[in-house]
């Protein structure tokens, strides 16, 4: 489609004239957003690092099982409790529950790593 066609270019979109397509307060607004993005990036990092830690003292107590089910319900339980919109209770649940299933793979692929570290081993004089 042409940009005359679409409208682009000519000051006219589907829905009629459109105004300047920034302006300071959206190019504002924008950058708080970014600078909002990278510290959940850090903090979703941070909570990896924290999960690696969980699985390395669970592995230390001899908790086999990645899935805590009841520990999932709880996070998801405080979630929604802290949640005082105006995101939807039902897209905020959504992100936690991945972010609960990247973790359990996490841990899986630690898991991973570990057996086969722990098979590279060299097995000690006289055993």
């Amino acid at each position: 489609m042409s940009d005359a066609a679409s409208g682009r270019g000519s000051g006219v979109g589907r829905d009629g004239p459109v105004g300047p397509r920034t302006s300071p307060e959206l190019e504002r607004l924008r950058a708080e957003i970014d600078e909002l993005d990278r510290r959940i990036v850090a903090l979703f990092n941070e909570r990896a690092e924290l999960t690696r830690a969980v699985w390395h003292e669970k592995a230390a107590i001899g908790r086999r099982a990645i899935r805590d089910r009841e520990r999932e319900r709880e996070v998801l339980l405080r979630v929604s409790i802290a949640n005082e919109g105006p995101l939807p209770q039902v897209d905020l649940l959504a992100i936690y529950r991945r972010l609960i299933a990247s973790a359990r793979a996490l841990e899986s692929v630690e898991r991973e790593r570990a057996a086969r570290d722990e098979d590279d081993r060299p097995e000690p004089p006289g055993a």
